[in-house]
């Protein structure tokens, strides 16, 4: 795991001041690194029965459609408001300074479906959780959320359902 964190790049004060980004780019520009993450990650779920596989804007789409295609599960989308065509599910959730909301298709997930939720990156949790709740709430068994990575000092962990996170790269 150390040889894939090593390719991650750090972009300081990126978006503001204070804050070092995790530019996940470099990894997935790697074609061999990219590949063994997605390898590392869907290895976990080989066998688990999995229907569909959650997608959370934008970078979560990347992660979440090769989980999808390795898993043979169907890939759903979650978007930023207005950008589905169809029907959707709302929620909104607090952010550190304000909220925001997102959406999903109505009949995306069907009840009793089995659902990985993917992401790229946990950080404080807010946006999965608003996930888990919309996919709980559309009656979907929620299997696991996993991430490519974890920035655990914000312990985004502990807003998500209990032992059903998995992060391949911890920082």
């Amino acid at each position: 795991m150390e040889e894939l964190k090593k390719i991650i790049r750090d972009i300081p004060d990126f978006p503001k001041k204070g804050i070092i980004f995790k530019d996940i780019t470099t990894l997935l520009s790697d074609a061999k690194s990219y590949q063994r993450m997605v390898d590392l990650i869907a290895h976990r779920y080989v066998g688990d029965k999995i229907d569909k596989v959650v997608g959370v804007e934008a970078r979560g789409f990347i992660i979440g459609a090769a989980l999808a295609y390795k898993l043979g599960a169907g890939i759903v989308l979650v978007r930023k408001p207005g950008k589905l065509p169809a029907e959707t599910f709302k929620k909104s959730y607090d952010l550190e300074y304000g909220t925001d909301t997102l959406e999903i298709h109505c009949d995306s997930i069907k009840r009793g479906e089995r659902v990985l939720i993917a992401d790229d990156l946990l950080a404080t949790g807010g946006t999965m959780s608003a996930v888990v709740d919309m996919v709980k709430s559309m009656g979907g068994e929620v299997v696991e959320c996993c991430f490519m990575a974890e920035l655990e000092f914000l312990d985004g962990r502990s807003r998500l359902p209990e032992k059903k996170v998995f992060s391949l790269l911890k920082f």
